[in-house]
């Protein structure tokens, strides 16, 4: 087991302490081994990055150890810490800019490892509205939508499928993209 890990996220905690900008990253799997640092960065109001891989909810190609389903729940409970799991790589950049303006806050971000398409923008909303913590994605003309789709991080590219779907079946959907649920 990878503990040397863990230990660069406690020392991402420590350099915070300096009121340096730290990072420390590793597998989503992990993460419960790091939470002692996590809650501290959140107690002690630091600006720490923590990036975690591999945050699949599905079997991915590492197996069902590298399968966090229980992790992201428990990082969005902790009071005080910013919990952002992005779809596309475009997001990935701006989440990077909402974290980079955080200064008594701790952030994960939780990263695929997964091959994931990065949506066309012109197509479909600005990756903008990661700051906003959740936001419309992909929207039917017209009235009301008949059905809501609401996803976030590598799940999004289905709810955009599904939503290409119903809509050339006649159906008004509207795509939802949840990153976050604390901002």
């Amino acid at each position: 087991m990878a503990l040397g890990r863990p230990n660069s996220l406690k020392t991402a905690l420590n350099t915070g302490k300096a009121k340096l900008r730290a990072f420390g990253a590793t597998f989503f799997i992990f993460s419960d081994y790091a939470r002692p640092a996590i809650r501290l960065s959140a107690l002690m109001e630091l600006p720490t990055i923590f990036i975690f891989t591999h945050e699949a909810m599905g079997d991915g190609e590492d197996g069902p150890t590298h399968q966090p389903v229980e992790q992201l729940v428990s990082l969005r409970a902790m009071p005080g810490l910013v919990t952002l799991r992005p779809a596309d790589a475009n997001e990935v950049v701006d989440a990077f800019r909402y974290v980079m303006q955080l200064r008594h806050q701790p952030a994960v971000l939780a990263l695929s490892r997964q091959p994931l398409p990065t949506l066309d923008r012109s197509k479909y909303a600005s990756a903008r509205g990661v700051a906003q913590g959740a936001y419309v994605l992909a929207d039917s003309p017209g009235a009301r939508p008949e059905v809501i789709l609401i996803a976030s991080g590598s799940e999004v590219s289905l709810v955009v499928q599904a939503h290409e779907t119903l809509r050339a079946e006649g159906i008004r959907a509207r795509g939802l993209h949840a990153v976050l649920g604390d901002i």
